[in-house]
């Protein structure tokens, strides 16, 4: 399925920082001493090469730190001969420094490589526990395409606390988008607890307020064994979006969701529901009875399901996103593309990455190829 992020791949190279950086410590040799030997006596720029191991420890490991630090010592004694034609007790006190730094940045140069090992470890368990969690969603389910746009506002972070997921069912194509209430790892444990109910009990529910039934149910036994503290204080909001194979029409029941917008050729359309209902793990507090709608959806049309780091997104003077007017100006645009363009507008819109999780799912029915189709 298309994905579209925000973040770039941690564990992707940069050739040209990381070449650079592995060359300044020779850099700075060369240029030390190619100073001493042009300046006039008393002028002495050969202790700017004690840095030169300081600077391999940043990019390279213990060994090549060591070597950078013997060529150093090496480059103060070819220097100290040129100039004094010996090595006096000013150059042995240059060299005696260059050594002692070069043997504490050879040690940081292994501290840091553990730590960078370590590191990678962790940043694969985080995408082992994103497959699991927020799995990767096909580009078609029956009649229906799907794109998504999703990233996690935490620095480094694979996972937050919104979710999705589509199913296909009896009933038609199941999905769900949802916000946890919250960050951090508590949002992201009620996340997994959420997606997994749906998971279990998407394919079996008769309608959508049964679903939406044993979704509260599901949360409600989490609460009771959760680790966490609180766990019975938070709640979830969500979409649930169910996609029949035999009528052409869409049936949505939103549980405290910013509401999903239908994007047609002709334009765009808030699906905003009659009747507010609570989040999900709220429905005890709240008396309240699920409500359906049902929405025309044929050949061509589009459901946005989105969570409120794109509907909340502000710019510099406060005010909102506007997400109908924005949409209404990519309604030609394929899925991915349309994704796309949100996310780039977004940026733009707040001038700066966004503090929030964002998720953002197309799911459109399904054109042949030669119909007629925005997608």
């Amino acid at each position: 399925m298309p994905t579209i992020t925000d973040k770039p791949d941690p564990a992707r190279p940069r050739p040209v920082l990381s070449t650079l950086s592995r060359l300044a410590p020779f850099l700075l040799i060369g240029l030390a001493a190619a100073a001493d030997s042009e300046t006039p006596a008393g002028q002495r720029y050969d202790r700017f090469v004690v840095a030169a191991p300081a600077l391999a420890a940043a990019s390279w490991g213990p060994f090549g730190t060591l070597m950078i630090g013997v060529l150093a010592v090496l480059t103060e004694v070819a220097l100290a001969l040129a100039r004094d034609g010996r090595v006096g007790a000013s150059g042995a006190s240059v060299i005696a420094a260059t050594a002692t730094v070069t043997f504490a940045a050879a040690y940081a140069a292994g501290q840091r490589v553990r730590r960078e090992h370590d590191l990678a470890l962790v940043r694969s368990v985080a995408r082992t526990a994103q497959q699991v969690v927020l799995r990767p969603l096909p580009d078609r389910i029956d009649g229906v395409d799907l794109a998504l746009y999703y990233t996690a506002a935490a620095e480094q972070a694979q996972i937050g606390g919104d979710l999705y997921e589509a199913v296909r069912t009896p009933f038609g194509v199941r999905i769900i988008l949802g916000d946890v209430q919250g960050k951090g790892l508590p949002a992201v444990e009620m996340a997994a607890a959420l997606l997994g109910s749906f998971r279990e009990v998407a394919y079996d529910s008769k309608d959508l307020p049964a679903l939406a039934s044993r979704l509260e149910t599901g949360l409600q036994r989490y609460a009771e064994r959760a680790s966490s503290p609180d766990a019975s204080e938070r709640f979830a909001t969500a979409v649930l979006l169910e996609i029949p194979d035999d009528r052409p029409e869409a049936r949505l029941l939103n549980c405290g969701h910013p509401s999903p917008v239908l994007i047609q050729p002709h334009g765009v359309r808030m699906l905003d529901p009659e009747v507010p209902l609570p989040p999900l793990n709220l429905s005890g507090l709240v008396s309240s009875e699920y409500r359906v709608a049902t929405v025309p959806f044929g050949p061509g049309d589009r459901v946005l399901l989105y969570t409120d780091g794109v509907s909340e997104t502000r710019d510099r003077d406060g005010e909102f996103y506007p997400l109908a007017e924005r949409l209404g100006r990519w309604t030609a645009e394929p899925s991915a593309r349309l994704l796309d363009s949100l996310r780039r507008d977004l940026r733009r819109y707040a001038g700066k990455p966004a503090d929030d999780d964002v998720a953002a799912l197309l799911a459109a029915r399904h054109v042949p190829a030669g119909g007629p189709s925005a997608d």
